[in-house]
């Protein structure tokens, strides 16, 4: 036991103002606790089993002398009695907080979260039209559902009951929707608003469930114009006026994406070197791409009108505004032609890998996919810009060259 210190009487302690730890008596281990800054405090030490403990029990002199002692003699009849006061503090602290947290839940449902989550993730968003897309499937597919249901209650039958009426019909959009479910449960448990599995993960859990996604739905590309019929394509958009027109027909000369193309400025465009300089911010894969240009878009590009104020090369009806997502779609869909812009990528691919003799890398390079790793993409990339630039010239060349047909072919070997 320790050795209880001489018992001091209220009057005593109150002229105890000296930094320090000042023994009181009366209960072992019950001090005043004296800061350099004059304030004063109770501290009752003690040993509970092997560990040494220093538990508060208030300032003085609002807790008085004789308040100290009664708790301090309260906490080491608890230690008596198998009690670690310290302890049981710490647990009292954590279930409030677990209250706390609880009632916190409580709030929020999982519209609410999604809602959250598309707020903190919209300004990594390359553009507005992927925060658009999640918040309409979410609404078609999830809220119906699960939208006013409390996301701690989210489980894997209300995900089933989203998913499995549209698995086989709607496969590839329902499977985003399943994904950007997972992805804001993910966001709640991060944000102790949930707990336990993911009901929406797809490996080791739905797809126990559910029909592998290889056998149903099989995936399509875009709709493409065959290579045959690219030349009179070409050829009937030469005749279309319009800047939505040009812009598409700039698409299909350099390979391009359509959002690159609409968003292209006149800084990015180097008449001289017949380079288009395109930022990494603006491209899909994050990295800067440099598009050699051939001299059909050359000569395209010194005939468009430059408006001023404004340096977008395809300058969209509304000052200041480029073309809208859809303006090069609704060219082809005037010109009574059944595909999409992004398709002439897949016509490029396609031309390329079976009418030419270009190394893979340099088709891939010309799409702005990554080749290899970060150092072959490095070692290749001046390389691989003057290939593609004899590349992207053929490809011009093939555009507007009419396909030989009925007499124009020549046989190149004589007869025996």
């Amino acid at each position: 036991m320790p050795r209880i210190a001489k018992e001091l009487g209220p009057l005593a302690v109150k002229a105890l103002t000296t930094a320090g730890l000042h023994p009181v008596g009366g209960v072992a281990g019950l001090m005043l606790q004296v800061s350099p800054t004059g304030s004063r405090s109770w501290l009752l030490r003690v040993k509970v089993g092997h560990k040494r403990r220093e538990i508060g029990l208030g300032a003085f002199p609002g807790v008085t002398l004789a308040m100290a002692r009664a708790k301090a003699q309260e906490k080491r009849d608890d230690i008596a009695n198998g009690i670690d006061p310290v302890a049981q503090r710490a647990a009292a602290r954590q279930s409030i907080v677990e209250q706390q947290q609880e009632a916190k839940a409580l709030a929020w449902t999982f519209k609410r979260c999604a809602e959250a989550y598309i707020k903190a993730k919209k300004p990594g968003w390359r553009n507005a039209k992927h925060g658009t897309q999640w918040e309409n499937t979410l609404a078609t597919y999830a809220y119906p559902v699960i939208g006013d249901v409390l996301v701690r209650n989210v489980n894997i039958t209300h995900i089933t009951n989203i998913v499995e009426p549209h698995w086989a019909t709607k496969n590839e959009t329902i499977n985003r929707v399943r994904n950007r479910i997972e992805l804001v449960l993910d966001w709640a448990t991060v944000r102790k608003l949930r707990s336990g599995d993911n009901p929406a993960r797809w490996k080791g859990n739905l797809d126990k469930l559910l029909a592998d996604r290889k056998t149903v739905g099989a995936v399509t590309g875009h709709k493409a114009i065959a290579s045959c019929d690219l030349y009179g394509f070409m050829q009937a958009l030469k005749a279309v006026s319009g800047t939505s027109a040009r812009c598409l027909e700039f698409v299909v000369l350099t390979a391009c994406r359509s959002g690159e193309a609409r968003l292209a400025t006149w800084a990015e465009i180097d008449i001289k070197t017949k380079t288009w300089s395109i930022p990494g911010s603006r491209m899909k894969s994050g990295r800067p791409h440099s598009v050699p240009l051939s001299d059909d878009v050359v000569a395209l590009l010194k005939v468009l009108p430059r408006l001023e104020g404004s340096d977008l090369v395809f300058p969209g009806a509304k000052e200041g505004k480029p073309l809208s997502d859809m303006s090069l779609t609704a060219v082809m869909r005037r010109m009574g032609v059944d595909a999409v812009p992004h398709g002439f990528r897949a016509s490029f691919s396609s031309w390329c890998a079976s009418s030419t003799a270009y190394p893979s890398e340099v088709r891939e390079m010309a799409l702005a996919h990554a080749i290899g790793d970060g150092t072959v993409a490095a070692y290749q990339r001046s390389d691989l810009f003057e290939k593609r630039r004899n590349l992207m010239a053929d490809w011009a060349k093939f555009l507007y060259t009419a396909p030989a047909v009925g007499d124009n072919v020549v046989s190149m070997h004589k007869a025996a």
